[in-house]
């Protein structure tokens, strides 16, 4: 898997659209995991929306990563960078650099956290985007745009999909799989997860997408209370486990 050492497999988790339940299927992966006695470390190198605490910036989802690691890990490993502002991370950029601060959101920042999470030698290493799997970063030193994606791709990451089972998730799935194999990435399974659990058709539309994806279905979660009820939902054997 890329420059991943032999004995580590990282995945990488991204999402249809914002909120469509990234955080709560990476917890309950790494859950199933943890039952199998594996070593788990998380990653979520952006993290947007963070609240002010004793020892700066924290997001509630890197917290939950941070805690289902059976790896003792450190909130800064975890997530990095972590913003305040619940916007594009190069907008809060740019809000941060009016006020005379700077945010270092380059590939370079993201890949050497992700290198000091790999010399911790997890069996399973689960990276969390942010947002959707195009994220923009801003500009790079070239001057050219950059994007979160563009880590994955030169990490050579397997990715899995969480889709958000809403209208016009067809469309999003469809369009984010193309891009991801347009990448050069394989697309190891994906996740329907039910944010309506009275949308129309629902059933229809998981099998339509069992067909078009062309990948695994990893798991079918219904609205859930926690990610620990969703462990059982999850098929490892599809990641081969």
């Amino acid at each position: 898997m890329g420059q991943l050492v032999a004995s580590s497999r990282a995945y990488f988790i991204t999402g249809t659209d914002t909120e469509v339940g990234k955080t709560f299927f990476s917890v309950s992966l790494l859950n199933a995991f943890n039952q199998l006695q594996l070593k788990t470390a998380a990653y979520k190198p952006i993290a947007a929306g963070c609240e002010v605490s004793e020892s700066g910036l924290k997001n509630e989802d890197a917290l939950a990563l941070q805690q289902a690691s059976s790896i003792d890990l450190a909130y800064s490993e975890v997530n990095p960078i972590a913003l305040a502002e619940p916007i594009a991370p190069h907008l809060a950029a740019q809000l941060a650099w009016q006020k005379g601060e700077t945010i270092d959101l380059s590939l370079e920042r993201i890949k050497k956290g992700f290198t000091l999470l790999l010399q911790k030698q997890p069996d399973v290493l689960i990276v969390e985007g942010a947002g959707g799997w195009r994220l923009p970063l801003g500009k790079d030193e070239q001057g050219q745009q950059a994007f979160l994606s563009d880590f994955v791709a030169k990490q050579n990451l397997a990715v899995i999909l969480v889709v958000g089972m809403r209208l016009g998730c067809l469309n999003h799935a469809m369009l984010t799989a193309d891009s991801i194999r347009q990448h050069g990435l394989k697309l190891v399974g994906w996740v329907a997860n039910t944010l309506d659990p009275d949308m129309p058709f629902l059933t229809e539309n998981i099998e339509s997408l069992k067909s078009l994806l062309n990948a695994p279905l990893i798991a079918t979660l219904p609205r859930l209370n926690n990610p620990q009820e969703a462990t059982s939902f999850i098929d490892l054997s599809c990641l081969g486990r």
